[in-house]
């Protein structure tokens, strides 16, 4: 497993990197403000919003492709885990 940490804020950014292989993905939002998921085009209005101070959610990545994530308010921490060395 490999384990990041990311401050992500009103610009999208890159949270998963494309594989060889589908990934499973463990996401954590630390605090309050909802984080929003998706490709290179995520916005806060397309992307898949996530709940507020829960629990890690688990995402799966089809091979080749890549989960970017952006902040509707201020700069939020998000922790993510996924498979590899």
């Amino acid at each position: 497993m490999k384990s990041a940490s990311y401050a992500i804020d009103g610009t999208a950014i890159k949270i998963v990197a494309s594989s060889p292989g589908a990934q499973n993905v463990y996401i954590h939002v630390e605090g309050n403000a909802v984080v929003y998921l998706g490709g290179s085009d995520v916005t806060t209005t397309n992307g898949m919003p996530t709940e507020k101070n829960a629990v890690p959610i688990n995402i799966f990545v089809p091979r080749g492709n890549e989960l970017w994530g952006i902040c509707g308010a201020g700069t939020e921490n998000v922790r993510i885990l996924t498979e590899g060395a």
